[in-house]
């Protein structure tokens, strides 16, 4: 454990670095399914969000959210980072599974596109563009401030 302690600024800047990369795919995957839901199903504008969404889904964002979760998990496991009888790590935990809950269902979304099979709305993909914008700003205040 000492020598995370060691290379705590490494991990804590990779971890920041996966963050970010995860929610720019969060963040741009429903915007991808704003425009693909107002496609014909079967036209070259469709195909082409098919691809990019399922590049953009495997590419980065699993990648991504892996990385976070190695790095994050090895900062929990540095001595002295994480105060465990704090409320605010608990409450920032349960934001993270939100976001890993949000990323699993824009994965099932996707494989429905990708079927020619959206039940969705434009609109629908455009409300569920600001879940992640939510919790990014609750997870930064809850991380940074530390309110209790």
């Amino acid at each position: 454990m000492n020598a995370l302690a060691g290379a705590y600024p490494w991990i804590k800047a990779l971890h920041i670095l996966s963050v970010i990369a995860w929610m720019a795919g969060l963040l741009y995957l429903p915007r991808l399914f704003v425009y693909h839901a107002q496609a014909r199903p079967g036209s070259s504008a469709s195909e082409t969000f098919k691809a990019m969404e399922r590049r953009l889904l495997r590419g980065i964002m699993m990648p991504a959210m892996t990385a976070t979760y190695i790095f994050g998990l090895l900062l929990a496991l540095t001595p002295g980072v994480v105060d465990w009888s704090a409320g605010w790590i608990y409450a920032k935990l349960a934001a993270v599974l939100a976001l890993t809950v949000f990323h699993v269902l824009l994965a099932r979304w996707r494989r429905d596109f990708a079927a020619d099979r959206d039940r969705h709305s434009a609109r629908f993909y455009r409300f569920i563009n600001e879940v992640p914008t939510l919790l990014l700003i609750a997870i930064v205040i809850l991380v940074v401030v530390k309110p209790f």
